[in-house]
């Protein structure tokens, strides 16, 4: 089975992030892969341990990427393609992304191909269902089950308060959600023999694209961070009374009621 998964390198948020000049600044900052991909690599893995295949991990960024690159490699996957722009697009979005990951893969005769359900840093979700749409194949998002039966899959899909079972074929496209699977630790002997696993870098000029054929569809007017969190206030006395303030706080300085 030819697997591939869509990978993206993003800012840890369990960490502090500092913003200069509207932008996040990366000098200090941690990055990890999405931890919605880690479900996706898992999965490619417990796939290819079941019906045989190979692993391509691919992703969109710059030469930093290669160190999540190989952490997936070392937990198991055979392959790596990292797609550098970082010396030709400066402002990329979900399109441009999309649209590299597709002239990418559109060749490839994937049999199934996996990403997070939503990157942590941006959160669209659009990603995933772009290359779908570009490259013309069925996709399934936020999936928790995937079983393969030659080229039949049944997928169970997370939906608000519930799920739902779907039905369809092979080339599949699937967005893993968070209860998918527990994404395994590099080892020591995995980490070793990532180090050798082939890593393929690209530019736009391998995948006869032009800047001009990628261009951001949107545009970012501000970034900033959430209003500092004032401190609560403790209301004291007998129960009515604190009623009674409650409520004329909420008139008056809430202004919900």
């Amino acid at each position: 089975m030819n697997i591939y998964v869509l990978l993206k390198r993003t800012f840890d948020t369990e960490e502090k992030i500092a913003l200069s000049n509207g932008r996040i600044a990366e000098d200090g900052a941690e990055f990890i892969i999405n931890p919605y991909d880690e479900y996706a690599i898992e999965e490619a893995i417990q796939v290819k341990d079941q019906h045989g295949g190979e692993i391509t991990v691919v992703t969109v960024g710059s030469e930093e990427s290669e160190k999540e690159l190989r952490t997936a490699l070392a937990m198991g996957a055979d392959k790596a393609v990292l797609i550098n722009i970082e010396d030709e697009i400066e402002d990329g979005d979900q399109y441009t992304t999309s649209k590299i990951l597709a002239e990418y893969l559109k060749d490839k005769n994937a049999d199934l191909i996996l990403g997070g359900n939503v990157a942590i840093d941006g959160g669209s979700g659009q990603v995933g269902p772009r290359v779908a749409e570009l490259l013309e194949i069925p996709y399934v998002t936020t999936i928790t089950k995937l079983e393969i039966d030659g080229k039949n899959a049944t997928v169970v899909r997370d939906v608000e308060g519930d799920s739902e079972v779907i039905e369809t074929t092979l080339p599949l496209l699937i967005t893993a959600q968070q209860g998918l699977n527990e994404p395994r630790y590099p080892s020591l002997p995995g980490i070793m023999k990532a180090k050798k696993k082939p890593l393929e870098e690209l530019e736009l000029d391998d995948l006869d694209l032009d800047e001009s054929d990628v261009e951001a569809k949107t545009k970012t007017i501000e970034i900033y961070l959430p209003p500092k969190k004032e401190a609560g206030r403790v209301l004291s006395g007998d129960v009515q009374d604190q009623v009674k303030e409650l409520v004329g706080l909420l008139h008056s300085e809430a202004k919900v009621v």
